[in-house]
């Protein structure tokens, strides 16, 4: 028997009810029993699952008046249906052809109180917005040097060595419209978009991360009810590019009764809810750095207690304008035949958002 599960790919998208929880409401609105036999219907044949993209069940289950096809739209969606592009439809059409693309990744460190990196690696997507007229195929090209899950590719024959034009891979996913043969061959990523806003790729790297800071926190302990702390952030990237958005929470013991804080720069305040010291900065320049220090009272809670505080690390969340993995974007071009516009017509659009994950650093 075939597992209903399947059906579960469906249900974050809008204009399809959800085929897992028959809700009240939407049996009422929608006669959802009805919708969701449709679906069911659409979906599975013989029993066996043969069509799970939303975007093509979404032009047979409405939850409007349905209008009768001309016998053109009718074609249109049996193409679809049947052929190799179920993600777009055709005789889309826009005033102005945009794209855009974004190389978000997300930064993951424990590093040691000596500054010894203890795990490191780098979670990364490639998020594309896409505003193009007909049935383009957009082709963009990344890193010259390129080594995924240990199988080097042309021009790696120095995989140990260290090269910010070179990026190393463990492993990589990509949306069903990349045409993986020309991947492999030409280190170029060839598809024929989605319209509007969707998820190209998500990748993994441990190898060569650029850490946008580093954290160095100093500890003493005074006497048993008095501790000093000193924390101290470097920023490891170009002097030309600006972090934002910069958090770092330092930790406090449990019987803290007060704390006097000096910062160097932005804004700092103890959070007794949280038990911990949180330091903001708007922004900060690339090789720059900063300090806090704080002078924390302890409550004495008496002989019965003398276990030792076990330190929970400093954490920092912050955005930069790069890619610490090193992945660059070497071109992106859009070609479209039929239409007859150029790729110098298009508007194009490319960022890079560096962000923290867990960023930690044991003090």
């Amino acid at each position: 028997m075939v597992r209903f599960s399947s059906l579960r790919r469906i249900e974050p998208y809008q204009g399809l009810p959800d085929l897992t929880i028959l809700n009240e409401v939407i049996a009422r609105r929608y006669n959802g029993l009805a919708v969701k036999w449709l679906a069911c219907s659409q979906i599975l044949d013989f029993g066996y699952p043969q069509n799970t993209d939303p975007g093509v069940l979404k032009t047979f289950i409405t939850q409007q008046g349905v209008r009768t096809a001309t016998k053109e739209e009718q074609a249109q969606i049996t193409s679809q249906v049947t052929g190799q592009i179920g993600w777009r439809r055709e005789g889309i059409k826009y005033r102005r052809n945009e794209l855009f693309l974004d190389v978000i990744e997300y930064v993951n460190l424990l590093m040691s109180q000596q500054g010894q990196v203890l795990s490191a690696h780098v979670a990364g997507k490639v998020a594309m917005k896409s505003y193009l007229s007909g049935m383009p195929e957009c082709k963009f090209g990344i890193n010259d040097k390129l080594t995924i899950e240990g199988k080097g590719r042309a021009g790696s024959e120095e995989p140990n060595k260290s090269n910010r034009s070179s990026v190393a891979i463990d492993d990589c996913q990509f949306h069903q419209c990349v045409k993986l043969t020309k991947f492999d061959i030409e280190h170029a990523i060839s598809f024929i978009p989605p319209d509007g806003e969707y998820e190209l790729m998500r990748y993994r790297t441990t190898k060569d991360i650029q850490l946008p800071f580093r954290v160095i926190p100093l500890v003493r302990e005074v006497s048993r009810n008095k501790m000093e702390v000193k924390v101290v952030i470097k920023s490891n990237f170009k002097p030309s590019l600006l972090a934002q958005k910069i958090e770092v929470r330092i930790p406090t013991p449990p019987n803290t009764s007060g704390v006097q804080l000096i910062c160097m720069k932005g804004k700092a305040k103890y959070k007794a809810g949280e038990n911990c010291i949180c330091w903001k900065i708007k922004r900060m320049g690339g090789m720059k750095e900063s300090q806090i220090s704080a002078e924390i009272d302890l409550l004495n809670t008496g002989t019965a207690e003398k276990k030792k505080w076990n330190r929970p690390p400093v954490s920092m969340n912050f955005e930069v304008p790069f890619a610490p993995s090193g992945l660059k974007v070497r071109y992106l071009k859009v070609f479209e035949p039929k239409l007859g516009y150029s790729d110098h017509e298009v508007v194009k659009w490319v960022r890079y958002i560096g962000r923290s994950g867990l960023y930690e650093t044991r003090c």
